[in-house]
């Protein structure tokens, strides 16, 4: 899981969102000393993910409250299952409602799509499906661990963990050629060198600059099987292929039946619709 401060930091600016002039509904319809149960529901099937998140904003409002969680990271689950309770001050409960929600939907769409992209592979086949930096600002550390809670993997983590040469790269370095000498002769020995290529001519040109790994963009289906020919036809030297751009689940088959080693998408996180998810509140007594 996450680290907690991490956590931490992310739920208290997500509450203090909601929360900056009190919550004057809760306060005026619901008596201080009400208590309450909150039980977190999955109205449609769904992988679940995030549950720690949905807890632990509570327990910021108030560590008094009492969490338990009632299903397992990455378990798919049916329409009506229960995935989370919560005791204490119905106040508490009814503010903390929407942050907690909103963390535990957009987390559970996220593992849910990537399952659905995983499933698509075919069996045999070896390719893995990755997602991209395409996440929403600020959360991109709980958008990948929901497309790792999905069984995806995760692409470079930001601009200093790995060398992408892009296409704007290639043009301000003054071709790819040129931009991959530059990388390799800077570069740590432990960064391989990614190039992106937009054509069968600049796979050429890339292969030839001995890339490490080649991203074709927007390939059309015919072009990748002549990229892939063309590979494992180079002597003496064979980079990874990735595709990216345009991937749909109905084209993943077809994709790493060609041979390709990873397929990207940022879909699965800047696509991922959000679980459907409810809290459902009931008073209730609470035992010391």
């Amino acid at each position: 899981m996450l680290p907690l401060p991490l956590l931490d930091a992310l739920i208290d600016r997500a509450l203090d969102e909601d929360l900056a002039a009190s919550d004057l509904t809760s306060e005026a319809c619901v008596d201080a000393t009400t208590d309450a149960t909150g039980t977190a529901v999955a109205r449609k099937p769904l992988v679940v993910c995030g549950t720690a998140v949905f807890l632990r904003a509570f327990e910021r409002l108030d560590p008094s409250v009492r969490v338990e969680a009632l299903a397992a990271e990455g378990m798919a689950v049916a329409a009506g299952a229960v995935l989370c309770r919560v005791a204490g001050r119905a106040r508490v409960l009814l503010s903390g409602e929407r942050t907690a929600l909103n963390f535990f939907q957009r987390m559970s769409g996220i593992a849910t799509l990537a399952r659905r992209y995983v499933e698509a592979l075919p069996p045999g086949t070896s390719a893995r499906i990755t997602d991209t930096r395409k996440t929403t600002p600020g959360l991109r550390a709980i958008e990948r661990y929901a497309v790792r809670v999905g069984g995806a993997h995760n692409h470079r983590d930001n601009l200093g963990s790995a060398i992408l040469i892009k296409d704007n790269h290639i043009v301000a370095a003054g071709g790819i050629a040129r931009a991959v000498e530059r990388a390799r002769a800077r570069a740590p020995h432990t960064s391989r060198i990614e190039v992106e290529v937009a054509s069968l001519a600049e796979l050429d040109v890339a292969l030839a600059a001995h890339a490490d790994i080649v991203m074709l963009d927007n390939f059309e289906l015919a072009d990748v099987h002549e990229a892939v020919r063309r590979v494992r036809a180079f002597q003496g030297f064979r980079p990874l292929l990735e595709v990216s751009g345009g991937i749909t689940l109905e084209r993943i088959a077809e994709l790493a039946h060609a041979g390709i080693d990873v397929i990207s998408s940022g879909a699965l996180t800047h696509s991922a619709p959000a679980a459907d998810i409810a809290f459902d509140l009931a008073l209730a007594v609470l035992t010391p």
